[in-house]
């Protein structure tokens, strides 16, 4: 908490608009955004392998979070106050940082992707700034962030040097798409064990939960679309990429928004809208341009 005292004393009404701004490119909302523009336009295996790392390393930080319990730094001291516009976002436990996780594992491997030196560089800027938004809120302490960040980047290095494994050998699809099934499973297992005994609140068993059911969609969408769909991202101008993503996230949006309104929001609603959200991404989309596409060959 000392550190964070230190940051409370240099805030500034411009510097909270910053890193709330800063601390923005850690939200699920963005990570999503860009995994999508990849999967669906760019680059259809980094974005697996950007999946791999965001879905693993936040099943991890979940169970971390459900397991060790600590509170938000405002509920250990209850004379510091994090800036107020950060507080919406601060769902869940403290430790370790969700943002922090999230934005490691989408910059940390960008850094490798891209090759330029000056993109290198911003790449680590961001998720150290993101990082260091989180304590500079009030929404993390140091060990909080430290710990999420050093966790998502052994978790994403490992899955970066046995890449070829998860991505190109098709030999193991069924053992590894089982192994991640296996651990979503798991880890919602366990909050809703925690839940039932009364250890756990709905809310964070909520969180946990989103988590799980992310990373089922994963790991099934995954093995349906590599054995059985294998679409292209390629399209024939960059128009209809921007108009094939825009139609692909208005829908996602859509599916995010609407869920909660019809099925409610019980922990196990909150966890089949995610495994739907994320085999519409994987699956469900790319059949639907698939399709089109074959049926616009065929006419001409």
């Amino acid at each position: 908490m000392t550190f964070l005292w230190l940051l409370e004393g240099i805030r500034t009404p411009f510097l909270d608009k910053l890193m709330q701004l800063i601390t923005y490119f850690g939200q699920e909302l963005i990570i999503i955004a860009v995994i999508c523009t990849f999967y669906w336009c760019v680059d259809k295996r980094f974005a697996y392998l950007l999946g791999f790392t965001y879905f693993s390393a936040g099943l991890c930080v979940q169970a971390l979070k459900i397991t060790c319990r600590i509170p938000r730094p405002w509920i250990l001291d209850p004379n510091f106050k994090a800036v107020e516009s950060s507080l919406e976002g601060a769902t869940g436990y403290s430790f370790p940082s969700g943002h922090t996780q999230s934005a490691t594992c989408l910059f940390y491997p960008l850094s490798l992707y891209v090759p330029r030196l000056w993109a290198k560089i911003l790449c680590v800027i961001a998720f150290l700034g993101i990082g260091f938004s989180r304590m500079y809120l009030g929404c993390h302490t140091p060990k909080d962030v430290l710990v999420s960040m050093a966790l998502s980047l052994v978790i994403a290095s490992v899955i970066w040097k046995f890449q070829a494994i998860l991505l190109d050998s098709p030999k193991y699809l069924k053992q590894i798409a089982s192994v991640l099934m296996i651990l979503s499973l798991a880890v919602a297992a366990y909050a809703l064990t925690l839940y039932h005994n009364g250890t756990l609140e709905t809310r964070y068993a909520v969180d946990c939960c989103k988590a799980a059911g992310a990373g089922l969609g994963f790991s099934i969408g995954w093995y349906i679309e590599r054995t059985k769909l294998n679409f292209d991202t390629h399209m024939d101008s960059i128009a209809m990429q921007i108009i094939k993503l825009v139609i692909g996230l208005v829908f996602a949006l859509f599916i995010k928004e609407s869920f909660s309104f019809i099925f409610g929001n019980s922990i196990l609603a909150k966890m089949l809208e995610y495994f739907i959200l994320v085999l519409w991404v994987l699956v469900l989309y790319p059949y639907l341009f698939c399709m089109l596409r074959r049926q616009l060959c065929n006419r001409s």
